[in-house]
């Protein structure tokens, strides 16, 4: 079954996206832990394409699909900024964070721990973050 949700580019619009995952991923029978681990990812991604790509330009849209079955759960977050691809981004040293006391950084590791597959998909006009999650 697929769900989508399309929004401004606006950071208070993360929550929206947060409740509508949850509630996605609830009806579904997924667990707690299971859903706040794919919350998070899914924030991540869209947070960092709100605020950086787009600089919370409420005219700018995200949208975001999920596909849910047996199998697998699966995000395609598609926006039109020249993208960012996930996938080519170096993992940051866990100590380097801590000892520098930077604030963020550990972001993308986690999307990139907490998801079995991860792709960038450019087209023409749009750009897709597809993160996959595989049921067991």
């Amino acid at each position: 079954m697929k769900y989508s949700i399309n929004i401004p580019c606006r950071k208070a619009n993360l929550s929206k996206i947060r409740n509508f995952v949850a509630g996605v991923l609830r009806k579904y029978g997924v667990d707690d832990v299971e859903v706040n681990n794919l919350v998070l990812a899914v924030d991540e991604v869209c947070a960092n394409l709100i605020i950086h790509s787009y600089k919370c330009d409420p005219d700018e849209k995200l949208e975001v699909d999920i596909d849910i079955n047996n199998k697998k759960i699966t995000f395609d977050i598609h926006d039109h900024s020249d993208g960012f691809d996930i996938r080519e981004h170096p993992e940051p040293a866990l100590e380097e964070i801590i000892k520098s006391r930077k604030k963020g950084g550990v972001g993308l590791l986690l999307v990139k721990r907490i998801m079995d597959d991860i792709d960038f998909i450019k087209g023409d006009n749009t750009r897709v973050v597809r993160l996959t999650k595989f049921r067991s």
